[in-house]
């Protein structure tokens, strides 16, 4: 271990903190491979993927009151580092940190890795640039058990600090890449037999259309729009349908996530279920 309790919390202008600290910027995380991760929770997460963490910068409150991930972190021979309040808040961009920040290497596996020979339910961002917006779509995606998700085109890296916080630990679940080309994606998808949906609030077909014709059970890849901007038409041609949420009630539309998080669970639920959305019974 390069650390011990014994040792004085390091400052601000420290070595390690320091490199730490140019993992805010984006060009530092992409040429170092590296990225900060937040509180004991993310923590968890990280420590669960054997080699993900490097080093944790702790205060001693912290440290005291999360001596589990401490030991574990000690097992995988990850460096704990004894930090002074100044130095997890120098790290941090909570407002109230917690007391841990981790450093932690990328996770992101390359396209054909991510996808897999047979994926079923895929979440494509394009263009996506709300961090809070990307890690809550793999949050979404997570929870409603798709096989991937990829931030292509021009999206944000699910590095960024406030996408880490919004996946809520989701990002060490599930293969995640970014930075792919979209028409590429689409060409890999269909290429595994994938369907192809372009979630767009002005389509003709919605959900429930789908669900009528049996069409959501299939291996399904859902296109997300730039929150501005939506998909360019050259985008919505790669999709082989276009389809809306269906809206009851008198709001004007969804944002990104929450229509995200929509498609998703439909189409979750039907290939889980069968056509008709019901479980079937033997």
């Amino acid at each position: 271990m390069e650390s011990s309790a014994a040792e004085p919390p390091l400052g601000p202008r420290s070595g390690p903190v320091r490199r730490a600290r140019r993992l805010s910027r984006r060009a530092s995380r992409l040429s170092a491979r590296r990225f900060l991760v937040e509180g004991p929770q993310a923590l968890r997460e990280a420590l669960a993927v054997p080699g993900c963490v490097d080093e944790v910068f702790a205060t001693g409150p912290a440290s005291a009151r999360h001596a589990g991930l401490r030991r574990q972190a000690e097992e995988q021979d990850v460096a704990w580092r004894p930090a002074s309040d100044d130095v997890v808040r120098a790290l941090a961009e909570t407002v109230t940190p917690q007391g841990l920040v981790g450093v932690c290497r990328f996770v992101d596996v390359p396209l054909d890795r991510a996808l897999g020979d047979r994926p079923r339910l895929v979440a494509v961002c394009v263009d996506v640039r709300d961090p809070g917006n990307a890690g809550t779509v793999i949050r979404c995606a997570d929870t409603a058990g798709a096989d991937a998700v990829v931030l292509a085109g021009a999206s944000v890296d699910p590095y960024n600090g406030k996408a880490v916080r919004a996946s809520a630990g989701s990002l060490f679940h599930l293969p995640v890449t970014f930075g792919v080309d979209t028409a590429t994606v689409v060409e890999v998808l269909r290429s595994r037999g994938v369907a192809v949906l372009a979630a767009l609030g002005g389509a003709d077909a919605s959900l429930d259309d789908l669900l009528d014709d049996g069409l959501l059970p299939r291996p399904t890849a859902w296109l997300f729009g730039n929150e501005a901007h939506g998909l360019s038409a050259a985008e919505e041609a790669l999709a082989d349908r276009r389809v809306r949420v269906p809206i009851y009630g008198r709001a004007e539309s969804l944002n990104l996530a929450t229509a995200a998080a929509v498609c998703l669970y439909a189409s979750a639920r039907a290939q889980r279920h069968g056509s008709s959305g019901r479980s079937s019974t033997a």
